[in-house]
């Protein structure tokens, strides 16, 4: 891991300085819809939420599940990109997407089933744009390096580590958020992480501890999904915020925030 103890961390995604604000990352599962869509955005620019979450595709476990609107999205994406102060948030599947994503999303992720993908990686390594590597839920710390690395090796080092949750033998959630990769990244690497609470868990009633508990640990920011109408959400309803329920949460973060200096 040559390159990770070299390299300085990202600073800035545009206006956003990543040193002095709380990176948080809000929105659904996936695109559903135009209506879905704007009034989410709407919400996070009144509420000060500088990151939306809009993922074209869903990669699911069962190939009967909702699996986002694929293609179909990208005119809804360039809408809220041309309508509203937003970053846009996404994840990149299929590498013939990525003319669109280079020109629309400001942060592309590649999600926890793509974490070896090591073509996707060096195909995202040569261009010059934010991305988020999830950890994936069968790797270790070390091995979620190793894919950074890819990255790195390949040119682009505006890196952003999120931890997603681990599988265990817990039934009770989705997954384990693993704290503890929290504080070990931050000594090993200079490059940001951030935390999402949703999926580690996957109930909504543990999404605010969980989130407080990983910015208390250090976390550069958190990726939430919050929903209009979470009960009518075609995927992963149980682990979305409505509306109310995040403002709740924003409450709780600004007050923990303060307290190491940052603001949103």
């Amino acid at each position: 891991m040559e390159l990770l103890k070299k390299v300085n961390k990202i600073k800035k995604i545009g206006t956003f300085d990543l040193e002095k604000q709380l990176m948080i990352i809000a929105g659904p599962c996936a695109i559903e819809n135009e209506e879905q869509m704007k009034t989410t955005a709407q919400y996070l620019v009144d509420h000060n939420v500088h990151f939306l979450r809009a993922y074209p595709d869903k990669p699911r476990t069962s190939p009967y599940s909702f699996q986002g609107l694929g293609s179909q999205s990208h005119a809804i994406i360039r809408e809220i990109k041309e309508q509203y102060p937003l970053f846009i948030v996404a994840e990149l599947l299929n590498l013939e997407d990525l003319s669109f994503f280079n020109d629309y999303v400001d942060v592309i992720q590649i999600g926890a089933r793509n974490m070896q993908n090591f073509a996707l990686l060096k195909c995202l390594g040569a261009i010059k744009k934010p991305i988020i590597l999830k950890r994936g839920f069968g790797n270790t710390i070390e091995e979620w390096l190793m894919a950074a690395e890819y990255l790195l090796n390949f040119g682009n080092d505006q890196i952003i580590l999120c931890e997603r949750g681990i599988r265990t033998f817990e039934p009770l959630t989705r997954n384990t958020l693993d704290i503890s990769s929290i504080p070990i990244v931050k000594q090993i690497t200079k490059l940001p992480i951030i935390a999402d609470p949703s999926h580690a868990c996957g109930r909504s009633d543990l999404v605010k501890p969980l989130s407080m508990a990983a910015v208390a640990a250090g976390a550069d920011g958190l990726l939430i999904e919050v929903h209009p109408h979470p009960q009518m959400s075609l995927s992963d309803k149980d682990q979305a915020l409505s509306f109310s329920e995040f403002n709740s949460l924003l409450d709780d973060l600004k007050a923990l925030a303060g307290l190491r200096g940052l603001t949103f």
